[in-house]
Order: structure tokens, then sequence, then C-alpha cells
């Protein structure tokens, strides 16, 4: 596989990835700002033998995924928003079956229908779920089309290493737009799953894939476990990214694409004088609680900066358990916060420093 960079799509890097991670099957239905990854595995897939329906609804095809995913094979769906809405029951299903789907979400701007805009809406529907009952999902935040390829292959991996669905959270802007990238190898290995797929039972004792268990003393018990794995997930796969956070007396926070402008606003606030360091949670689920903990027990305040109505801000601030200020640079609906509105609204909170506030432009 080349080592050499190409220029692509974010869309076209997600899916090709995929198709280097091994995906054995796609299903799914069109929807903006993410129907290339569709259409460039329609032609893809079947040249390799390997499986791709076009499903009649996006329920339909995230059950399709659950079901293939029961057999051990590495599957995939990707939508937008709106339409991973209708999927949140299967997920649902999907985490208590412990089956390693894996979904790509390329947000649009909402609520509702809402429009064709990058945008980062869905993080509280990614984080927390809109399925019934307790569960977690792990959701890796790309920031680059390097990054889509990247994560795309650590999403096959995570989702079979410890059988939980796994959500690849981008935009449009990452979907549409296009920048150089290398695939590479796909640095994973393969994860033996022949202890509990469903593949057949002819010679040997059966298996059993099932959501709700036969007791409630069996199913309490259940919930319990799942959680339990969520513990060593947190502990051995949650990533950031921290930059010029040593002398930092103020630190920006972002996830996805956005991260691209707090770092170029973090160089300009320090040619200004201003202390400025940054912070990105990449994984979503689970969310570096500890880290940011730790920030703020060094006497370090947080902007946390983000395309929707502040949903990734309770999270920072719950980190942050009042042991510094942390204040909220905001806008929905898909518009674009720029360097230069990031900075301006940094210097008027600097300028009033009185206690945890949010600020939203």
């Amino acid at each position: 596989m080349s080592s050499e960079k190409v220029l692509i799509k974010g869309n076209y890097a997600i899916a090709q990835a995929a198709i280097n991670a091994g995906c054995q099957c796609y299903f799914g239905y069109p929807i903006t700002p993410q129907t290339e990854i569709g259409e460039y595995l329609s032609a893809e897939m079947p040249k390799l033998g390997r499986g791709y329906v076009s499903a009649e609804s996006e329920l339909a095809a995230i059950n399709m995924v659950v079901g293939a995913a029961a057999t051990g094979a590495k599957v995939m769906t990707s939508s937008s928003s709106c339409a991973v809405a209708l999927m949140q029951e299967a997920l649902s299903y999907a985490c208590s079956d412990e089956v390693p789907v894996v979904v790509v979400n390329v947000m649009r701007a909402g609520p509702g229908l809402g429009y064709v805009y990058p945008a980062q809406g869905d993080y509280n529907q990614a984080v927390y779920g809109g399925g019934n009952g307790d569960y977690k999902i792990i959701v890796l935040a790309p920031a680059t089309v390097q990054e889509c390829i990247d994560y795309t292959y650590k999403a096959f991996y995570l989702a079979r290493k410890y059988r939980n669905p796994v959500i690849l959270l981008a935009d449009g802007l990452l979907g549409q737009m296009m920048e150089p990238a290398c695939f590479g190898e796909n640095p994973y290995p393969e994860v033996d799953v022949s202890s509990w797929a469903l593949t057949g039972a002819k010679g040997r004792d059966g298996k059993a894939i099932y959501s709700c268990a036969r007791d409630e003393k069996a199913h309490i018990q259940k919930i319990h476990d799942l959680f339990k794995k969520f513990e060593i997930i947190t502990e051995n796969e949650t990533s950031y990214e921290e930059f010029e956070t040593e002398d930092a007396e103020i630190i920006l926070t972002a996830f996805g694409s956005m991260t691209r402008n707090i770092k170029a606003a973090i160089r300009v606030l320090r040619e200004k004088g201003v202390k400025a360091g940054g912070f990105r949670p990449i994984t979503l689920s689970p969310f570096p609680t500890k880290r940011i903990s730790e920030l703020a027990a060094d006497g370090k305040d947080f902007v946390v900066v983000e395309m929707n109505m502040g949903q990734m801000f309770k999270d920072v601030k719950y980190a942050v358990e009042g042991k510094s200020n942390v204040s909220l640079v905001n806008r929905p609906c898909g518009e674009w916060l720029s360097v230069e509105e990031i900075v301006s609204s940094v210097e008027k909170i600097l300028n009033k420093k009185e206690g945890a506030y949010a600020s939203c432009i």
C-alpha cells in the first residue's frame, strides 16, 4: 500500500480507509453531506467481492449492520445527523448485544432536517446516545482528512477489540474538503472473534448473542459488566491532544474541525502576549475528564469553542469541578467561527474574568 500523499476528499478518504481496514460489508442510505462515502463504496466493494447494499432506509441499514456484525464480519454504515437519529434504537441493541458496529456520522446543521453546513450539533447524540437504557459508545473525532483515515482504521480495531459500537464523528467540512493525506498500512492487528461470532453450529455447541438477559438479576449483572468494560476502555483508550499548555494561563478547547482554528488563534494570542494553550479531546467518549481536571488544578482557565449551543461545554465544566473558570465561545447551525472572532472573544473574556460564565457570539 502506497505511503505517498494523495489529494483526496474526506468522504472518499473514509471510504478507502474502510476498505483498507478490511470492511467486508457496507449498508447505507444516501444523505448529504456524506453521500460520497456510499457512492465510492458502491463502485469499489463489488470489485473486491465484498458486500454493498443501498438499503431502503437508515433504519434498514443499521439493522443490517447489526445482523452482519453478529457473524463477526467487519461492517460499517455512514450517515448524517437527522438520519443517524433514526438509528438510535439499533445502536442501543448493538451495545447490549456487544457487536462491533462502525458508524460514520458526517454532521450537518440541525435540529430537524437542518442545513448542509458544517456543524457540531451531534455531540450529545453521539456521546450520550438517543437509544433506551444505560449504554456507552466509543466516539472518535477527527480534525483533518489524514485523521479521517487514521481513525477509520482505529474505529474498526476498537469495535472488535472491545465488542462495542464505535462512531466516527466528523462534520460537513471534513467530509467535503480536500487535503493531502497518506493511507499507508492499517497499523492495527486482526482481532480473533471466533469465541462469540455466530457462524453456524455444525459439529460444536451453539453460541448465543442476546440483548435482554433471562431474568432481572442477570440483566443487572449484564449492565454492570458493560460499564466495567467501558472503565477498561477509558483507562486504555482515552485520547487527546495538547499544545502549548505548559505555561498557558488560558486553554482553548475544541473538538473536530474547529481544532484547526483554535490552533491558529493560539498563535495570534501568543503574538499579542497572551499565554494561551490548546486542548483537544480526540475520544469524545471516553472523555478525557482526568486530564482536564489536572490542568484546571494548575490554575488554568478554559475557553470551549464549538459549533453548537455548548454541548461539550458542560463536559468540560464537569471535568474542571469548579477549580477554574470555564467560558463558551460558540455559534450554532454551521456558521464557521473564524480565527479573528475566537481571538476577539478570548480577549473579551480575559478583560471580564469574574468567575465561571458562558459567552456566546
